[in-house]
């Protein structure tokens, strides 16, 4: 509290209550200690929790809240639960625009302001007792999980309160596999929506007059500051569902007539035990298998956000030997839990961000270091310094598809030669949702529409020596795409048609991909590979695209005849 001691003291000298000769070693003990003078005095059991109560209510005006504190339904509907915990607070009665509520240290301006926040209305605080609090949060918990029914609904009513609102969206988006919840508020009313396999689709219908409760309760959940809704704020919740430990990533950001928050679900105990079951092509296993038991040089996974990159290099990490070597990584945030490794959780706050965390972590003796994201050129010089001095190093970089991941590193001004020298190779990726396993695109009651969980489509970049040649003398873009086309690299549009070829999903789910591909070239009926666009044949297999006459006039498919020299087509 900042009720100065001596006050305090002398008002409990003034009631009778203590002796002004006990007081004054527990004064000068307090000072030193920083102890609340009320605490010590309690603590050395010369007055009790009330006397204290007592004293500050004389002192600022204010009532004593009663021993047995009995809250009414309709204040609790008033104040969040978790608020109420851990801010150490129990509403007492709501009227008309004031809130009556009981609280420890009645000088706790925060807490104040953040129940007339959520409430949206006027605080009347009364003081209480540690115990009285303690016994009435107690009882009100015991009543919440006695009125908790056996199968809750999806679809929240009005009177149902923000704690079990947000449990129940929380619950319900991780029951259907979701790793996203997007909650966002607007001037009449808010939508709760999940991302399933990479798509959003309405989660539950949400009453409006929940519209400020279910982010504010949120907002508890990861200790953000409640009252502040101009400006973005980040969390994180531990959370346990069906028996899983998870960690919630709670983000929050101001819209235009209202707000919005974000949660990513991140199971840290689903990491994935190896790279069998991503959907790689059996020769692409094997090349990315061989670029790991190399032991030295930068392997990135390349792609948009979503595109599962952290979990290719965990399946990667998974299937390394992590008894004799020594395995670090540095996430931001630690997605998965893997047994045999040391994990560094990125602080920024606290100056330990991805370069700062590699430099140190490269002092340690690793033999293996995975880094989250290569986000800047300080952290690619780092990494690619290590893979030139002997360590394998996994990380992942946003690019659109292998090649151009060689020239981001370039553009980030990462020099020519540590780029050249220090890359191993690229696994460029998406996600496609699956053919559902049990109905095979048909639908069932398991998948709804034919189509259950994510595989990916893949493109595998080893660099070569004449690519280590190109990079060093500054190559473009093209001849770097030329260079690994050359040297067996297949597009993501070729993989694309693998994984439909082979069941595992479906025209429509690739079809980006495919048009992706157009726009650069089209596919070879002969040997699959790419053709560039006005090109008289395929430049791999040397089948002829177009008819032409002996004279060079070039032949529509349904002619039989030249209209130049009037020669029989052949």
């Amino acid at each position: 509290m900042s009720v100065r001691p001596r006050l305090l003291g002398e008002q409990l000298v003034a009631r009778g209550v203590l002796d002004r000769a006990a007081l004054l070693p527990i004064l000068d003990d307090a000072t030193h200690s920083g102890e609340r003078i009320g605490q010590a005095l309690v603590r050395a059991g010369l007055v009790t929790d009330r006397d204290v109560g007592q004293a500050l209510a004389d002192q600022l005006g204010l009532e004593v809240a009663p021993s047995e504190i009995t809250p009414t339904d309709e204040a609790w509907r008033h104040v969040p639960r978790e608020l109420a915990e851990s801010r150490r607070l129990v509403p007492i009665s709501s009227s008309g625009r004031t809130i009556v509520v009981a609280m420890e240290d009645p000088l706790d301006v925060r807490s104040i302001e953040d129940v007339r926040f959520v409430s949206g209305r006027s605080v009347d605080v009364r003081i209480a007792t540690p115990a009285s609090i303690t016994s009435a949060l107690g009882r009100h918990s015991a009543a919440e999980a006695d009125d908790v029914a056996p199968d809750p609904s999806p679809r929240p009513t009005p009177s149902l309160s923000a704690t079990r609102m947000v449990d129940s969206i929380l619950r319900t988006a991780i029951d259907r596999g979701a790793s996203d919840i997007h909650i966002e508020e607007n001037p009449d009313d808010v939508r709760a929506r999940a991302r399933v396999d990479g798509v959003l689709s309405p989660l539950m219908d949400l009453p409006s007059e929940a519209r400020r409760t279910v982010l504010s309760r949120l907002k508890v959940l990861a200790e953000l500051d409640i009252a502040d809704r101009r400006r973005a704020q980040d969390g994180r919740v531990r959370f346990e569902h069906a028996g899983r430990r998870l960690s919630l990533r709670i983000s929050t950001l101001p819209l235009v007539g209202g707000e919005k928050a974000v949660v990513r679900i991140l199971d840290a105990d689903a990491a994935p035990t190896s790279l069998d079951g991503l959907g790689l092509a059996t020769t692409a296993l094997s090349d990315v298998r061989a670029l790991l038991t190399r032991g030295e040089g930068v392997v990135l996974a390349a792609g948009p956000t979503g595109s599962g990159k952290s979990t290719t290099l965990f399946a990667a990490l998974s299937e390394l030997d992590r008894t004799t070597r020594n395995v670090v990584t540095i996430e931001d945030p630690v997605e998965y839990r893997l047994d045999g490794t040391s994990q560094i959780q990125v602080d920024e706050r606290a100056g330990l961000g991805f370069p700062e965390a590699l430099r140190s972590v490269l002092r340690q003796d690793p033999d293996v270091v995975m880094v989250g994201e290569i986000r800047d050129r300080a952290t690619a010089e780092i990494a690619m310094a290590a893979a030139v001095t002997g360590h394998l190093v996994l990380s992942t970089i946003h690019a659109n598809d292998a090649p151009s991941a060689v020239t981001r590193l370039l553009q980030m001004g990462v020099p020519r030669h540590l780029v050249s020298a220090g890359l191993a190779g690229v696994v460029a990726q998406r996600l496609v949702r699956r053919t559902c396993g049990r109905c095979r695109g048909h639908g069932c009651d398991r998948c709804g529409r034919g189509l259950s969980g994510r595989t990916g489509i893949y493109q595998l970049l080893t660099v070569s020596d004449p690519m280590r040649d190109a990079i060093a003398r500054g190559a473009a873009t093209s001849e770097i795409r030329r260079l690994a086309v050359e040297g067996g690299t297949r597009s993501l549009a070729s993989d694309a048609r693998r994984a439909v070829a082979a069941g595992l999903t479906t025209p429509h789910e690739v079809s980006a991909l495919l048009v992706g591909e157009t726009l650069l070239g089209r596919p070879c009926a002969s040997c699959d590979r790419q053709v560039p666009h006005g090109s008289e044949g395929c430049p791999w297999c040397g089948r002829t695209s177009r008819r032409r006459c002996p004279c060079g006039t070039e032949l529509a498919s349904a002619w039989r005849y030249c209209p130049s020299c009037l020669r029989k087509a052949a």
